[in-house]
């Protein structure tokens, strides 16, 4: 299932890669302040305009809820909604650390079933489906990646721009099994945990957005990880009010949802 969503949402990612590697590269990444007291930059608003009209041409009555253009609220009535964050991680395409990524991810009646985030500056790509696994592309190399088993001796991810004192105090409480940090920017967090090399992330912060998780949701899951919000539940898609206001955990096992 959903493989030409995967293939079309894979076409998109690598065409808006070489738009945004090309003004990452420039002197002029044309950087505003938004509403939020966050970054956008030129390079957002072309990947955001042409991936949206990749995924509008293959799917025109599939819903559509990206960070960059306004909310098109008839995507409330569909079953299918492609949830996009052009450049998840501006503040790191912005201090050029190259930890920022590409997200398309796809809800079926609320959950995520496909996902798909890029990373531009290596060109290594994650990607998963329902049912159907989650895999890591570099070059000619495709792996199927699983979240690994650990449940001592973790390592948590930590953002450069976003941890807080909320998220230190409660790796501080869990120092008996919490023995590593490792900074990582943007979804990159939720890719790595997929792949095995690390077991957790908190996000206490209230201002992610579903285009933020929706992707790595669903490449995590399909790893046989998770993401939960702070009662134990699953992030739900296609909301009304599209901030996940309460925060979130990425874990490798249940075990690790640690609070």
């Amino acid at each position: 299932m959903y493989e030409k969503e995967l293939s079309v949402a894979l076409e998109a990612a690598k065409e808006a890669a070489k738009i945004i590697m090309e003004i990452y590269n420039s002197n002029d990444l044309g950087i505003e302040i938004k509403d939020d007291n966050s970054p956008v930059t030129k390079a957002d608003k072309a990947a955001d305009k042409l991936i949206s009209s990749i995924l509008k041409k293959n799917f025109p009555n599939y819903g559509l809820l990206t960070e960059e253009s306004v909310d098109d609220r008839t995507r409330l009535e569909k079953d299918y909604v492609f949830i996009v964050d052009p450049i998840d991680g501006t503040k790191e395409y912005v201090a050029h650390s190259g930890e920022f990524t590409i997200n398309i991810g796809l809800s079926y009646q609320h959950k995520p079933v496909m996902g798909v985030i890029l990373i531009p500056v290596t060109g290594e790509i994650y990607y998963a489906t329902k049912n159907g696994g989650a895999f890591y592309l570099n070059q000619d190399l495709l792996v199927k990646i699983h979240c690994n088993d650990k449940v001592s001796d973790l390592t948590t991810l930590v953002s450069r721009f976003h941890s807080n004192e909320t998220e230190q105090a409660m790796i501080r409480k869990h120092q008996d099994v919490i023995k590593h940090q490792k900074v990582v920017g943007a979804t990159i967090k939720g890719c790595y945990i997929a792949h095995g090399k690390a077991e957790m992330s908190y996000r206490f912060s209230s201002n992610t957005k579903e285009w933020d998780t929706c992707a790595m949701q669903a490449i995590v899951e399909e790893a046989g990880g998770f993401i939960l919000t702070f009662d134990g539940t699953p992030i739900v898609y296609n909301r009304e009010d599209v901030y996940n206001k309460d925060g979130y955990v990425i874990c490798n096992r249940k075990e690790n949802f640690l609070l």
